[in-house]
C-alpha cells in the first residue's frame, strides 16, 4: 500500500531544482522545497493532533504555503477541506460542525472568530496561516523536522473532502479519494499535453475544484510549473504571457481578455493553450478569442463530485458551446431524469457519468448520496444536456435552479432565507439571468409588505454581513406579486424570461 496521490507526485518529480511555484514578486519555490515544506508541515499536523482520516478545513488566502498545506495533509493521512475565504463566521460555523474537523487553519486575521465557533462545534484546534507565510502554524513549522515518513494510504482512502451547494438543501461535502484525483489529473495531464516544460499562469482560487486539483493536480502530474498570481489581472497576465505556455480560467478571465487591445497574435504567440471551465463560455467569447488570437479556447466540464468529465479535443476541433468529449476513462450518457433509461442521440436529457474520477458519495449523507447514483454506479448530475451526432456534448441547462456565477455555485433558497427574514419582506425569489462577465448574474425578485420602506439597497446592505461576497445579488428588483402556477409554485422560469435583458449593455 502506497500514499498514492503524493507518491505520484514523487516519482514526476525527477528534478528538485526544477521551479514548482514562482510567485508573482518572483519568489521561487523548487519541488525541493516542496518536499521540505510539506514534511515539516506534515510534523507540525500530527503534533497537533491530527490523525489518519481527520479533516483538516483550511480558510487561508492563497499563497504557496497553502499548497504546501493541502499536500502536507495528504501526506499526513489527513482529509484536506477546504472552505471558501468569502465565508461568513455564520456559514463556517455550519461546515466545521459538520466536518468535525481535527484542525482548522485559518488567517491570523479570523483568528478570533473561528477560534469561537470551534469552541462551540468542538473542533480539535485552531492554527493560523498567513499569505505571507506567517502564522502559528509557519512558526511551527520552521523549528520542526524536514523529515517525514509518508503515511500509508490506499487508492480509495478519502484525500479530500469539497462543500457544494448542489441545488437542495444544505451544502453537501463531496468525498474525494486518491484515485479519484490522481486517476483524473493523469488522464488531463495526457489530453491536454503537459509536460515538464510546461508553466502555468495560475490566477484561480485554490478552495475550488478548478484551481486546487484541475490546475495544481495537473501541474504536479507533469512535473511542471506554475505562476502563481493571487487573483486575475489582466495587465499581469499580459505580462507574463511570454513567460508561460497555458493558462486555464473562467469565462469571466476570457471577457475581460477579448475586450482588451493587447490580445492579439503576437502576444499569445508563446502560449500553446488556453481552457475555461467552470461556467459555460459564451460562444461570442468563444469566436471572438479565436479572431484575434487565431488560437481556440478549449473548454471543458466537470463538477465538485466528479472532477473533469468531457473536454473539447487537444487536436482537433474545438467546437464553440460544446464541451467536447467524454474523456478516456470516464462513461458518459443522456438519460431521461425520471426513468434513468438512455436516450436516443440529439435528445436532451439528464447526464449521467461513470468512472474513476467519480467521488464516491455526500460527507455523513448515505440517503442522499443513494438518490443522486443510479443502480448500475452512474452518478446523476443534475445538468441537462445532449450528445450531438459528432459525438460533441452539449450543456443545455440545469435540472432545477442552481445559480453559476464567476465559476461560483450559487444556491438561490440560501440567499432567499436571508432576504425573507428580514422585516418588510413577505417573500422572495433568486434566479441566475445571463451576464456577460459572470455568466449569470444572482437576481433577487422580492415581494415587499404594503408600505414598507424596501429598495435595492437597504437589501444588499443587510446582506453584506450575511452572505459570502459571491452569492450577493447583482441586482434586486422589487415587484408587487410572483407568478405562480396553479399548484402555487414560483414560476421562476417566468423570471428569467422576464428579466433576461438585465444585464445587456
Amino acid at each position: 500500500m502506497a500514499n498514492h496521490l503524493f507518491d505520484l507526485v514523487r516519482i514526476q518529480a525527477t528534478d528538485l531544482a526544477k521551479t514548482f511555484i514562482e510567485t508573482e514578486s518572483g519568489t521561487v519555490y523548487s519541488y525541493g522545497d516542496l518536499f521540505d515544506a510539506t514534511g515539516r508541515l506534515a510534523n507540525v499536523l500530527v503534533s497537533l493532533g491530527v490523525k489518519p482520516g481527520d479533516r483538516v478545513a483550511v480558510q487561508v488566502e492563497k499563497s504557496p504555503s497553502a499548497i504546501f498545506l493541502y499536500l502536507a495533509c495528504v501526506r499526513a493521512g489527513a482529509i484536506f477541506l477546504p472552505l471558501n475565504t468569502a465565508y461568513t463566521l455564520t456559514e463556517l460555523e455550519y461546515f466545521l460542525g459538520d466536518s468535525e474537523p481535527a484542525l482548522v487553519v485559518c488567517d491570523p486575521s479570523r483568528r478570533d472568530g473561528i477560534a469561537a465557533i470551534a469552541a462551540k462545534t468542538g473542533v480539535g484546534a485552531v492554527a493560523t496561516l498567513g499569505k505571507a507565510n506567517d502564522g502559528s502554524l509557519m512558526e511551527m513549522a520552521s523549528a520542526a523536522s524536514a523529515g517525514f515518513e509518508t503515511v500509508d494510504r490506499a487508492a480509495g482512502d478519502l484525500a479530500a473532502i469539497l462543500y457544494t451547494s448542489g441545488t437542495t438543501g444544505r451544502s453537501k461535502g463531496a468525498m474525494l479519494s486518491h484515485d479519484n484525483l490522481a486517476s483524473n489529473a493523469l488522464t488531463l495531464k495526457d489530453y491536454w499535453r503537459f509536460t515538464s516544460n510546461d508553466v502555468l499562469l495560475h490566477a484561480l482560487p485554490i478552495f475550488h475544484t478548478h484551481g486546487l486539483f484541475v490546475a495544481t493536480n495537473t501541474i504536479l502530474m507533469a512535473g511542471a510549473s506554475m505562476i502563481f498570481l493571487p487573483k486575475f489581472d489582466a495587465d499581469t497576465v499580459f505580462d507574463l504571457m511570454p513567460r508561460a505556455t497555458c493558462m486555464m480560467g473562467v469565462p469571466t478571465f476570457y471577457v475581460r481578455l477579448v475586450q482588451d487591445a493587447r490580445l492579439t497574435r503576437s502576444s499569445t504567440a508563446h502560449m500553446r493553450l488556453f481552457i475555461s471551465g467552470s461556467a459555460p463560455l459564451l460562444a461570442e467569447t468563444h469566436r471572438l478569442f479565436r479572431d484575434k488570437t487565431g488560437v481556440a479556447i478549449l473548454e471543458r466540464y466537470g463538477m465538485t463530485e466528479t472532477n473533469m468529465n468531457t473536454s473539447n479535443p487537444y487536436e482537433g476541433e474545438r467546437v464553440a458551446g460544446t464541451v467536447g468529449f467524454p474523456l478516456p476513462g470516464v462513461s458518459l450518457r443522456v438519460a431521461d431524469p425520471d426513468t434513468g433509461a438512455e436516450l436516443a442521440q440529439g435528445e436532451i436529457g439528464v447526464i449521467e457519468v461513470k468512472g474513476p474520477n467519480v467521488f464516491g458519495g455526500y460527507w455523513r449523507m448515505p440517503e442522499k448520496t443513494a438518490a443522486e447514483f443510479r443502480g448500475d454506479g452512474f452518478f446523476i448530475t443534475g445538468d441537462l444536456g445532449k450528445i450531438d451526432d459528432r459525438g460533441y456534448v452539449h450543456i443545455v441547462g440545469r435540472g432545477k435552479d442552481l445559480v453559476i456565477s464567476g465559476g461560483y455555485n450559487v444556491y438561490p433558497k440560501e440567499v432567499e432565507t436571508e432576504i425573507d427574514g428580514m422585516a418588510g419582506v413577505v417573500e422572495s425569489a433568486v434566479i441566475g439571468v445571463a451576464h456577460p462577465d459572470f455568466g449569470e448574474g444572482v437576481t433577487a425578485v422580492v415581494v415587499a409588505e404594503k408600505g414598507a420602506k424596501i429598495d435595492e439597497r437597504a437589501i444588499l446592505t443587510a446582506l453584506e454581513t450575511r452572505l459570502a461576497k459571491y452569492k450577493l445579488p447583482k441586482r434586486v428588483i422589487v415587484v408587487d406579486d410572483l407568478p405562480r402556477n396553479t399548484m402555487g409554485k414560483v414560476q421562476k422560469n417566468l423570471l428569467r424570461d422576464a428579466y433576461k435583458d438585465l444585464y445587456k449593455a
